[in-house]
């Protein structure tokens, strides 16, 4: 086994964060059970904000990035894993909290880890990350309020991003009608390849709606875009319907009223990927492996290296990525 890797380091100083592609040694690597050889990452709009030191998400440095990795156990004292099994990893704050995937290795919590669906290969694993899951569990929320594709059509903003562009093609899958917000009108064409029916200008969801009930439009919505998106939906909402909310990158505060809670009993739930319990994490990557399109998940997907992060980030904090991003971390 080497004692050394390369990793993308995180450092800081007066000057603000810089990023750094470095030799470190394994007793650099933090507690853990289960050490990693990673053969994939991927970027998420949250990797974006770490890398570009927004939002003061990390509090120690030097760290490394990445809060999903996809890998082969390399060392392992925990008796669900044994050396050579595959594994995935998202979420539990690796990345932020704690030295994450933008790394040849990582050493962990076993509890953290999935094993890898028989049907998945490590890098559409990658290619469906934290984005993926989000967008599965935001689905498992609708199909256990009840709701089916004759309740009517579900809305999805933030539709070319990674959790919007799955959550449109998973739906689709479903028999769901899936009506597609995007600011990218020029890409219109491939979020309707991947499923959705209609596309809305996302200026036509900005707006905070001066009534507290409108037409009803949805009996649901994925949005990963928060702020005032989120208060431009909920008073459009089917009666029953559900809003399950997925991201900020839109703003952390929305305006709203309780009037379409108590009139027409819709439900806004929040999806928490990072910390999903384990039993639901395992059944939303089984639901994955089993009903997400190979052929549409390999045709949202670019690869990068550890080299390319410090520019990707910047781009998909501008929202000008579509679709999902996998790093190879040995390229």
């Amino acid at each position: 086994m080497a004692n050394e890797f390369r990793a993308l380091l995180l450092e800081k100083s007066e000057d603000g964060v810089s990023a750094s592609i470095k030799q470190l040694k394994d007793e650099q690597l933090p507690d853990g059970d289960v050490t990693v050889s990673i053969s994939y990452s991927t970027l998420n709009y949250k990797d974006g904000m770490i890398l570009k030191g927004v939002g003061g998400l990390v509090r120690n440095y030097p760290h490394i990035p990445g809060i999903d990795f996809v890998g082969r156990v390399e060392r392992s004292e925990a008796s669900e894993y044994s050396v050579g099994d595959k594994v995935i990893l998202t979420g539990w704050r690796v990345g932020e909290a704690r030295w994450g995937g933008f790394s040849e290795k990582a050493q962990v919590q076993s509890g953290w880890l999935v094993s890898l669906p028989k049907k998945l290969t490590e890098k559409r694993a990658m290619a469906i990350g934290t984005a993926g899951l989000t967008a599965m569990l935001a689905v498992l929320e609708f199909q256990s309020n009840g709701l089916r594709p004759e309740n009517g059509p579900i809305l999805v903003t933030g539709a070319n991003g990674g959790v919007g562009s799955i959550a449109v093609s998973l739906l689709a899958g479903y028999g769901f009608e899936v009506h597609a917000s995007t600011g990218r009108l020029d890409l219109s064409d491939d979020l309707k390849s991947i499923g959705a029916s209609e596309i809305i200008a996302r200026e036509e969801l900005n707006a905070v709606p001066e009534r507290p009930l409108l037409s009803e439009h949805w009996s649901g919505v994925v949005d990963t875009v928060g702020g005032d998106t989120l208060a431009a939906v909920l008073p459009q909402i089917k009666s029953r319907g559900v809003v399950a909310a997925c991201g900020n990158a839109g703003g952390i505060k929305f305006s709203a009223t309780v009037i379409p809670f108590l009139l027409r009993g819709i439900k806004l739930i929040g999806i928490d990927s990072a910390m999903c319990p384990i039993g639901q994490r395992k059944k939303a990557w089984e639901r994955l492996s089993e009903d997400l399109s190979a052929a549409v998940l390999d045709g949202l997907t670019k690869t990068i290296s550890l080299e390319d992060l410090p520019e990707s980030a910047g781009k998909i904090l501008k929202g000008k990525i579509k679709g999902r991003m996998i790093v190879d971390v040995n390229a």
